[in-house]
C-alpha cells in the first residue's frame, strides 16, 4: 500500500541556481545541497506539508550522469520522476507480483531506504518509485516569507490513452481514482487519483486515439497557497511572470500559472475562492 508522494523529483542542470529559483518561488529554504557520489550527481529538498521538492543535478562522470545530462541535452529540465512512500517496501513489492508486476527491492546500504522501480514499460514510460518509510514525515523547512507555498496539491501526467494509465496508477499502485470528469469545453477529460494528500491529474485529450505504444510524461506541478494575491505580488516583485488569477478546473479554487522561471516544469498556483468558500 502507497502511503503518500515522498517527492517529485525535478531534473535541472545547475542545482545552486536552480535552488535559488526554488527557494524564491516556494518561500522556503532548501536543505542541502547533498552529494549522492553512486549516482554521479547532487540534491537538495525542499520540505513541504505534506511531500517534499527534490532537485537533482548531474556532478562528476559516470554512465548515471552521462544519462542525466544526455536527457537534459534532449528533452531539458523538468520533471524526471515520481517518488512513492510505503511502510513496507517488501510486502508492496509482492502486491505488485499479485497484480502482474515482477520488481524487486534494491539492494541498499546499511542505514539507507529500500526502493523499488516499476518497469518503465509497465509505468507507461514514467519513472514510478517507491521508497519504504516507517515512520512520519519530519516536518517541513522553516517558512522564508509570510506568502510561502504550503503544500503539493497535484501532480499533472500528459497521457494519449487514459484506460492504459488508470491501469498503472489505479490497479496496479493502487491509487484512489477519487474522480473521472471530462471537461467538454477545452476537450480534455482528467483521472484524479488521491495519494497522502496530494492528487495525481492524469489528462488526455476527448478526441485523442488511444495509442498504447505512446509513454505517458510527466508534466508539471500545482501548489496550494493560503492566500493567492498575496504569492502572486511576492512573485511579480522578485522578477516572476504570472497570469492574472482566474477560476480553477476544480470548484471553489482559484489559479494563476507562473510562466517562467521554473526550470522546465510548468507551474500552478492554487487558493480555495473566497467568494465560494463563503457560501
Amino acid at each position: 500500500m502507497l502511503k503518500a508522494l515522498e517527492s517529485p523529483i525535478l531534473l535541472v542542470r545547475d542545482l545552486e541556481r536552480a535552488s535559488l529559483t526554488y527557494a524564491a518561488l516556494l518561500g522556503r529554504s532548501p536543505e542541502g545541497p547533498f552529494a549522492l557520489p553512486d549516482y554521479a550527481a547532487e540534491s537538495c529538498v525542499f520540505g513541504l506539508a505534506n511531500t517534499q521538492i527534490k532537485l537533482l543535478a548531474p556532478k562528476g562522470s559516470g554512465s548515471i550522469a552521462d544519462g542525466l545530462r544526455a536527457r537534459l541535452d534532449r528533452v531539458g529540465e523538468g520533471p524526471l520522476a515520481l517518488v512513492f512512500a510505503t511502510p513496507n517496501v517488501e510486502r508492496f513489492s509482492k502486491q505488485l507480483m499479485e497484480r502482474g508486476v515482477e520488481t524487486a527491492p534494491e539492494p541498499s546500504a546499511p542505514g539507507r531506504p529500500r526502493w523499488l522501480r516499476l518497469p518503465k514499460e509497465t509505468a507507461r514510460g514514467v519513472s514510478l518509485v517507491t521508497l519504504e518509510r516507517r515512520g512520519e514525515r519530519t516536518e517541513a523547512a522553516p517558512v522564508v516569507a509570510g506568502s510561502a507555498v504550503e503544500a503539493l496539491d497535484q501532480v499533472v501526467v500528459m497521457s494519449l490513452d487514459l484506460e492504459g494509465s488508470r491501469a498503472v496508477y489505479g490497479d496496479i499502485l493502487g491509487l484512489r481514482l477519487a474522480l473521472d470528469r471530462s471537461f467538454e469545453s477545452r476537450g480534455t477529460r482528467i483521472l484524479f487519483f488521491r495519494v497522502g494528500g496530494v492528487t495525481i491529474e492524469v489528462g488526455g485529450r476527448l478526441d485523442a486515439t488511444a495509442k498504447p505504444e505512446d509513454p505517458d510524461r510527466l508534466w508539471g506541478l500545482g501548489y496550494r497557497v493560503r492566500d493567492l494575491e498575496l504569492t502572486r505580488e511576492r512573485l511579480l516583485a522578485r522578477g516572476f511572470e504570472l497570469s492574472e488569477i482566474r477560476k480553477g478546473a476544480k470548484r471553489g479554487t482559484r489559479v494563476c500559472t507562473v510562466r517562467q522561471e521554473t526550470h522546465g516544469t510548468p507551474t500552478l498556483l492554487i487558493d480555495s475562492d473566497p467568494q465560494t468558500s463563503a457560501l
